[in-house]
């Protein structure tokens, strides 16, 4: 009973704390995409800050209630949308964050790169793939329609990874497919991450040799904007990096065990909404950063017509 209010007191505050993050993160990049300065990676947060949105409603909310004694909350309906929609959301959690550091790793590539003729000329540009990972990630997560019914239904099969709901064993080719589709969607998109991550921090080291050989030289210098933002990007790709293995190899853990360990249970429960908690932070974290540079470059080009 005690374990049991600590662990949805625990859910309780992540969830709270990631959707103030969230919401924050996208109330304030909403209303600077609304003004004059519309840049496409203010789009990506706002998608990125509204993914975390509803995997922390309709992941953590639900454990919160599971975990404080709340049983049968849920219909049957209500309990295929809910973890339908959790899984969607961790799909375009991975996709977004995915872009975020193609996109940044694009806009810091040389002048004369080729990569540099990818950059969005517009934020328009980057709409459409927002629906595409919609699309896609719904069309993986579809089994789920399927095979999630409520607890309150006549069932002998009851997982433990969904104590609101159950989960009913599908055709094995189906669920072999549908886990196919999911192994091949991370692959993709975090082989892409990987790859953006490592030209990105070429780019830093490059930066670092340069401030080195400037400091050598007595020369003042002030780090550009895009250097902190992508340290920050770099920081937010780290953090979900951890997140993410760290949830995968607990799940084969839990799945080569003969008998349930709730205490590893719980344990990867609490980081599958970590990324969701502490991204927002480290984006608004950025966004402080960014702020200071742009002060100083203002006082800069005062001064420079003063």
């Amino acid at each position: 009973m005690i374990l049991n209010i600590v662990k949805g007191t625990i859910f309780a505050f992540l969830s709270g704390l990631g959707s103030v993050g969230n919401i924050s993160v996208f109330a304030s990049h909403m209303l600077i995409f609304q003004g004059t300065e519309k840049k496409f990676i203010h789009l990506i947060l706002i998608h990125l800050a509204f993914a975390n949105i509803i995997l922390l409603l309709f992941y953590g909310i639900p454990r919160t209630m599971a975990a404080f004694g709340i049983r049968n909350f849920l219909d049957d309906i209500n309990c295929k949308i809910v973890v339908y929609l959790a899984r969607v959301a961790r799909g375009i959690s991975i996709c977004t964050s995915s872009l975020l550091t193609v996109v940044q790793a694009i806009t810091m590539s040389l002048r004369h790169s080729k990569w540099r003729k990818l950059k969005p000329r517009s934020s328009w540009h980057i709409l459409p793939l927002f629906p595409f990972f919609w699309i896609l990630n719904s069309l993986i997560g579809i089994n789920l329609v399927h095979s999630i019914t409520s607890t309150s239904m006549n069932t002998s099969q009851i997982s433990l990874s969904e104590i609101y709901c159950n989960f009913q064993p599908e055709n094995q080719k189906t669920g072999l497919i549908f886990l196919a589709l999911m192994v091949l969607r991370d692959a993709v998109f975090q082989g892409a991450m990987g790859g953006a991550s490592g030209y990105v921090v070429f780019v830093l080291y490059k930066h670092h040799q340069h401030v080195l050989h400037l400091q050598k030289s007595k020369v003042l210098y002030r780090a550009p904007p895009e250097i902190k933002a992508a340290q920050s990007v770099l920081l937010l790709m780290l953090c979900f990096c951890f997140f993410y293995w760290a949830d995968c190899v607990l799940s084969l853990y839990i799945n080569s065990l003969l008998e349930n360990n709730s205490v590893i249970f719980n344990i990867r429960e609490f980081l599958a909404l970590g990324y969701a908690v502490l991204s927002p932070f480290v984006l608004i974290h950025r966004d402080e950063h960014l702020t200071e540079c742009w002060r100083a470059e203002r006082r800069e080009r005062h001064w420079e017509n003063v």
